[in-house]
C-alpha cells in the first residue's frame, strides 16, 4: 500500500503540473535506450511517420541518451540490438525543455495512452545506427537482453 500512496501522490503532481518524479516501469512501460545524435533523431522523425506522432522519448542531455517509452514486457523479449538496449524501467523524469543544467527531459512528451511500438522502432535503429551505442554506459547494469 505504501507504493500505492506514493505513486498515487506523485501522479497528482504531475497532474498539477509540478515537476514530479515518478517510479515508472513495472506494467507500464519498458524502455529502449539509444544515443540522442542526429540517427537517433532521424529515429524519432520516422516514428513521428509510423505513428501519425511518434510517442514518449526522454532525453538526459547528461549522457546523451534517448529513453523510448515502449510497451510493458518488450525486454522480456527483445533480441541483442548494436544501437539499443532495451531496460524494465525509465530514468527520473524532468521537464519538456532541456535543462540549463544537464539531467533528462521529455524528447517527446507522453501523449494520453501512446508508447513507442517496439518492431517499427527496431528496424528504425537497424537502419540508421544511432551512435554511439549505449551498452557502455549500462555495462554493470543490464540483464541478458542488452
Amino acid at each position: 500500500m505504501a507504493d500505492l500512496a506514493e505513486l498515487l501522490r506523485a501522479l497528482l503532481g504531475v497532474t498539477a503540473r509540478q515537476d514530479t518524479r515518478v517510479r515508472l516501469g513495472g506494467n507500464l512501460f519498458d524502455v529502449v535506450v539509444t544515443s540522442s545524435g542526429v540517427q537517433a533523431r532521424a529515429a524519432a522523425a520516422l516514428m513521428d511517420k509510423v505513428q501519425g506522432g511518434c510517442g514518449p522519448v526522454v532525453e538526459d542531455t547528461r549522457d546523451g541518451l534517448l529513453y523510448w517509452l515502449v510497451p510493458p514486457g518488450t525486454a522480456d523479449g527483445w533480441e541483442p540490438h548494436t544501437h539499443a538496449v532495451c531496460l524494465g524501467a525509465p530514468p527520473s523524469l524532468g521537464s519538456t525543455t532541456p535543462p540549463r543544467v544537464p539531467g533528462p527531459y521529455w524528447f517527446r512528451p507522453s501523449a494520453s495512452d501512446r508508447l513507442v511500438p517496439a518492431a517499427p522502432l527496431r528496424e528504425a535503429l537497424a537502419r540508421l545506427r544511432p551512435e554511439p551505442t549505449p551498452h557502455d554506459a549500462f555495462a554493470g547494469r543490464l540483464g541478458p537482453n542488452s
